[in-house]
């Protein structure tokens, strides 16, 4: 029999952990499913090698990473309403297989942000959200900074697509870990930057990417 107390704590209590594990690819919010365009990049030659993984991995953080959080940041810090944010992120994500990953997420996220805040109205996020916007609300119920917010979903954006590098190129883990680690201190500075206001930068290749694989006759991943 296990020693460690029992604790009736809600998710206030330790919300960045929470967050974290809303974030968690394992979880029903579906980030196991969509390699953010890996699968693709890899099936187009465009990553070959660990290398070329790192590569993609800082490109997408530093570009669709950076803008996710900045609305993510901006909804928790209060600055942009939920409608508005999904306005702003329809706007940010011009491939249309981009846009129902990210509304594919949300659902999922919202599902469980249901369940562990029942008292919380996320009538807001109906019929449909994006990813980064319900992350966003999710940390201002939380009482999280614009900044924590922005760190967890650039981090898990990393995370999500080195998983499924690792997986479809039969990565060492370890490799994989190590290179997650890496990018560690670069997260935190996109992270930094997201908090700061909206950002709008854009790369063409992954919206590529991105409606090259919803054409796709049997893929691995969703996106």
């Amino acid at each position: 029999m296990s020693d460690r107390p029992r604790t009736q704590s809600s998710p206030a209590h330790a919300p960045l952990a929470m967050m974290l594990s809303l974030a968690d690819s394992r979880l029903p919010v579906g980030g196991h499913v969509h390699s953010g365009g890996v699968e693709q990049a890899i099936a187009d030659g465009f990553i070959r090698t660990a290398a070329d993984l790192a590569d993609f991995l800082y490109r997408r953080v530093t570009t669709s990473g950076l803008v996710a959080a900045s609305v993510a940041a901006a909804v928790t810090d209060g600055a942009l309403e939920v409608a508005a944010a999904q306005r702003e992120m329809d706007a940010r994500t011009p491939s249309a297989a981009a846009r129902k990953a990210s509304l594919a997420q949300g659902r999922g996220m919202v599902r469980l942000a249901r369940r562990m805040f029942p008292d919380h109205d996320w009538s807001a996020h109906k019929p449909t959200t994006h990813l980064p916007v319900i992350s966003g609300s999710i940390g201002a119920a939380s009482s999280l900074s614009g900044f924590h917010t922005a760190l967890v979903l650039v981090y898990t954006t990393m995370s999500g697509s080195a998983t499924a590098g690792q997986r479809l190129l039969a990565l060492d883990p370890a490799d994989v870990s190590i290179m997650i680690a890496e990018l560690g201190a670069e997260c935190e500075r996109v992270a930094a930057q997201a908090a700061v206001g909206l950002a709008d930068l854009s790369d063409p290749i992954l919206d590529v990417f991105a409606e090259r694989h919803e054409r796709q006759p049997m893929p691995l991943f969703m996106s």
